[in-house]
């Protein structure tokens, strides 16, 4: 339900009346799509995003003017919230000064804080009670600058493949970008420091089989580079990822969208084939993907 205001409408989500604002305001120029695209779809998506968000702090990509503006990563909740848009305390290691990190637990929380001009939300792949033990790890495969998708497919599935020999299943996902991510359900039991190196060798000896194909995230590349890097370093913690079913502030308005294995494996898949309006199209025809996996949470074999 929606209640106009001279400023803006009132709308009733999860039991609680959201305040939005601005809504003709044009936030990918090209596309001419605007600030109620924005909050449509997140309200249409977010039933499926909540699961991988919720109790996990989030961090958020702030562009208030556009795609085309300067724009921001907000780490911090603002001093000011609504009573019922929770928090989580966290204090870093570089610092030692306490902050409040943003939590999503709801629908409603995703619309106040796109209201706000958040475009992406990015999750920490560890719960906010124990940001030290991750539940996801993350295999960030990022073509180079000569490397087709087709490429990054390959190496999903050659992941895949490794994986299954630990007995260990990832969920595949585009991450809006370029790029492809594999995420492991993990048992909240591993120090990040070990899942981080555990990635690591997994990428240095894919990279030592596949040399031509697979780089690791600690050498250098070149414009003439082919190979997709599955980088490592998004394990390390407090570190984050674009959530599944996130919005990317790219032209186009792409989305970040979880993927059956099928697909990867008939190899026509693209990221552009993902954006505000396709992506909320394909959820009401097939549903979520991972939550048809049904993929529970793992031990990583450490000691291999």
């Amino acid at each position: 339900m929606a209640r106009r205001m001279s400023a803006g409408e009132r709308w009733e989500i999860d039991g609680v009346e959201v305040e939005v604002t601005h809504l003709d305001k044009v936030l990918w120029p090209a596309e001419g799509l605007t600030k109620r695209d924005l909050l449509d779809y997140y309200r249409h998506t977010g039933p499926a995003m909540l699961p991988y968000l919720r109790g996990r702090p989030v961090t958020l990509r702030v562009f208030p003017d556009g795609i085309e503006r300067s724009g921001h990563y907000q780490r911090n909740a603002p001093a000011r919230l609504p009573g019922w848009l929770r928090t989580a305390p966290y204090r870093p290691q570089t610092t030692g000064q306490a902050r409040r990190l943003p939590l999503i637990e709801n629908v409603a929380g995703l619309i106040w804080y796109a209201n706000r001009g958040a475009i992406e939300f990015h999750q920490w792949h560890a719960p906010a009670e124990h940001p030290d033990r991750p539940d996801w790890a993350i295999l960030d495969l990022d073509p180079g600058p000569r490397a087709g998708y087709e490429r990054v497919l390959r190496v999903a599935l050659l992941v895949r493949e490794r994986l299954a020999r630990d007995k260990i299943a990832a969920l595949p996902k585009t991450s809006g970008g370029s790029g492809l991510h594999l995420f492991l359900p993990l048992e909240p039991v591993h120090p990040v420091e070990a899942v981080r190196e555990w990635v690591h060798r997994l990428a240095e000896e894919l990279s030592r089989e596949h040399p031509d194909l697979v780089a690791t995230g600690d050498g250098a590349t070149h414009d003439e580079d082919e190979r997709v890097t599955i980088d490592h370093a998004q394990n390390s913690l407090a570190r984050n990822t674009a959530a599944p079913y996130t919005l990317r502030a790219r032209p186009g308005a792409p989305a970040s969208a979880p993927l059956a294995w099928e697909e990867v494996e008939e190899g026509q898949v693209r990221p552009e084939h993902f954006t505000i309006r396709t992506l909320p199209q394909r959820l009401d025809a097939i549903g979520d993907p991972w939550a048809r996996a049904k993929v529970q949470p793992q031990r990583l074999p450490l000691d291999r």
